[in-house]
């Protein structure tokens, strides 16, 4: 009778473990990438209200319509490192850096961040991690917009009509699916295509693409 061990093989609950853990690399690339988007989100403070104002003169709640430009660092960020909490920490760091610049929203704006980063985090990790096409980049924006419309509706516009709560959360949905979503979708594409990402699957992949290219055209 055969008294040892058998072998154990390497299976999905201890490999996942050590496929999503943090490298230096992604934390100093989220972090970049998170700062980066707090100094537009600082920008876009400034400029926003102008051009929303003509949206919300139309039909209000239709401002909303260009409100994701607070959302995409969830999504790009989530899109590139491509671990648990991704998404989650690039907009907080985005939010964070936008309220030590002194942005209108001062502080609240991390638990704005805070919302809309979790609002994508829990879309990524609906697909179990696995998932990081356009589709899950828009539904990722779409979940960051919902975070964004629970806060908004909840402490800005609480005691608003129906009808303006709909058009708003529509607004910002679509929004978060375009500008987040296919934005920060098409953002990883091109960083792939330099190289800068060649330390993370999302350049890997951007490589391969680009690889095959070539070879499609010649075989047309």
């Amino acid at each position: 009778m055969n008294t040892a061990a058998p072998t154990s093989s390497p299976t999905t609950a201890t490999v996942a473990p050590t496929v999503w853990r943090w490298r230096v690399v992604d934390i100093v690339v989220a972090s970049v990438l998170g700062v980066a988007g707090g100094l537009v989100f600082w920008l876009w403070n400034l400029v926003y209200s102008p051009l929303t104002a003509p949206l919300e003169a139309a039909l209000p709640g239709l401002q909303a319509l260009v409100y994701a430009v607070w959302l995409f660092p969830a999504v790009l960020v989530g899109l590139v490192i491509r671990k648990p909490g991704a998404a989650l920490y690039g907009e907080l760091v985005a939010a964070s850096v936008s309220a030590l610049l002194g942005g209108v929203w001062g502080w609240t704006a991390i638990a704005w961040g805070f919302a809309q980063g979790l609002g994508a985090e829990l879309v990524f990790a609906l697909l179990l991690y696995r998932a990081w096409g356009l589709a899950p980049a828009v539904l990722a924006g779409i979940g960051a917009a919902a975070g964004l419309v629970v806060m908004d509706l909840t402490f800005y516009y609480a005691g608003a009509r129906p009808e303006f709560m709909a058009v708003y959360a529509a607004s910002a949905a679509l929004s978060g699916a375009v500008i987040a979503g296919l934005g920060s979708w098409l953002i990883v594409r091109g960083l792939a295509r330099t190289g800068a990402l060649s330390r993370f699957a999302a350049g890997r992949e951007g490589a391969r693409r680009s690889a095959a290219e070539p070879e499609a055209d010649t075989s047309a």
